[in-house]
């Protein structure tokens, strides 16, 4: 089961895609306004978008602060809101299939591993969003979803629903603690999540090695207590990844970047809401049987 979110190393790349809140504007622009004036991420480059590859905005790109995202070819709310529905409705369309066409669970997870290599080869191989890519990877994510569901479904009645309600809960509280800055994204916090999710990961994979080699549930990490705590971790490091897509969206907003960054952001939102959505299913699944 994917359990790693792929757009998330691309954060980290400086000036080529998702590094918007790993740059902030030059030394000196505080009287434009800048509040990273003083801080110590004063001396990152002026603009994240600046050498993008496939920038469209002109000069004005090059400046040290940015210019109005409404300029044409800048990337708008309107924008990543389109994209983000087009990406998750593929998911929720394909899921829908999966579920209802009684498709057999060795086909769910090859669904799954399609849709991990797809996430992978855009967030990692492809300098550029492309929308068939991102397309297709939400439609496999999504066949695999229905099919895993299902199968919960039939030993935890109503776990998908419960966790379909826990994934919208979690993600407008994530939404209202970021708007009202009880999440404050800096480098500090990505420094934490980023571990976390490497962490988080390969606990997983060791679990998954033991449970292969030894049957059952390998190390107990999805039953029990224990499982019960491992699921709890596993929402809030998705939570936590949410926050930074939020935080990228606004920055790329702000920064004008191109209006194909918006289908970078609909990836990494579509990606982080897929994680919850499995961890709380998993966790709901543990809490049934209890």
């Amino acid at each position: 089961m994917r359990s790693s979110n792929p757009v998330f190393s691309r954060r980290f790349r400086g000036n080529n895609g998702y590094a918007g809140f790993n740059a902030a504007p030059q030394a000196g622009t505080a009287a434009q306004g800048n509040p990273y004036a003083n801080s110590p991420y004063a001396q990152q480059p002026a603009n994240p978008y600046a050498t993008n590859p496939y920038a469209q905005g002109g000069p004005d790109l090059q400046q040290g602060y940015p210019q109005a995202p409404a300029t044409t070819g800048r990337m708008t709310m309107d924008d990543v809101v389109m994209r983000t529905g087009m990406t998750l409705g593929t998911v929720i369309l394909a899921a829908a299939v999966g579920w209802g066409l009684n498709v057999p669970v060795a086909l769910g997870y090859g669904a799954g591993l399609i849709a991990m290599l797809l996430g992978f080869a855009q967030s990692i191989f492809l300098r550029k969003p492309v929308p068939a890519v991102i397309l297709a990877y939400a439609a496999f994510e999504g066949l695999f979803l229905g099919v895993v569901s299902k199968a919960f479904n039939h030993y935890a009645q109503g776990a998908p629903v419960q966790a379909v309600l826990g994934t919208m809960l979690v993600s407008v509280g994530v939404l209202i603690a970021y708007k009202t800055r009880l999440i404050r994204v800096n480098r500090r916090f990505t420094r934490f999540v980023t571990a976390a999710v490497i962490g988080f990961v390969l606990l997983m994979m060791v679990n998954m090695l033991f449970a292969v080699i030894g049957g059952g549930d390998g190390l107990g990490l999805r039953t029990g207590w224990l499982g019960i705590v491992v699921g709890v971790v596993g929402v809030l490091i998705g939570a936590a990844v949410l926050a930074l897509d939020f935080k990228q969206v606004e920055d790329g907003i702000q920064y004008g970047a191109p209006r194909e960054e918006s289908w970078f952001s609909a990836f990494g939102l579509t990606v982080s809401l897929v994680w919850i959505y499995i961890q709380m299913l998993q966790l709901i699944g543990i809490l049934n049987e209890d």
